[in-house]
């Protein structure tokens, strides 16, 4: 198998090379790693989450997720609520401070996919969108195929 034309290698690749893009943006201005971005991204998107709630969306273990919001939490980016009624159970929200980070993030990170993506014509933006969407479908199928 030639590695370099193998997809999953190639998406990783190109995965990779554009959070380092953008990582290396936010990790200099702000001083938060690609893992806590993750997790403010998905904060600043709607109601509070649970820490599980975030991790399915992030891609990330159980270690890494909770390094990571220990480390939000502790610079005063991110509030948790501990459920009255199960101590073990939690919400998350971005507080003041995460919340100004993310409205300060999303247009660097707007603008630098505004610039991968200025290399494709309207109609291989349309394409392209299209193939994304019947790939993560697909994959998302034998993902529940069971494995002999």
């Amino acid at each position: 198998m030639k590695l370099a034309s193998f997809l999953p290698y190639r998406f990783s690749v190109l995965t990779h090379n554009i959070s380092q893009s953008i990582a290396s943006i936010y990790s200099s201005r702000f001083h938060i790693s690609a893992q806590e971005w993750r997790i403010i991204a998905n904060l600043g998107n709607g109601p509070p989450l649970s820490a599980n709630e975030i991790g399915s969306h992030v891609n990330l273990d159980k270690v890494q997720m909770s390094r990571a919001l220990t480390k939000l939490i502790n610079k005063g980016l991110v509030l948790r609520t501990l459920d009255k009624l199960d101590k073990r159970k939690s919400s998350l929200k971005l507080s003041r401070k995460g919340l100004q980070l993310y409205e300060k993030i999303v247009p660097i990170a707007l603008e630098r996919e505004r610039q991968l993506i200025a290399v494709l014509n309207r109609q291989e933006r349309a394409q392209l969108d299209a193939i994304l969407e019947k790939l993560e479908r697909r994959a998302e199928a034998l993902n529940t195929l069971k494995v002999d």
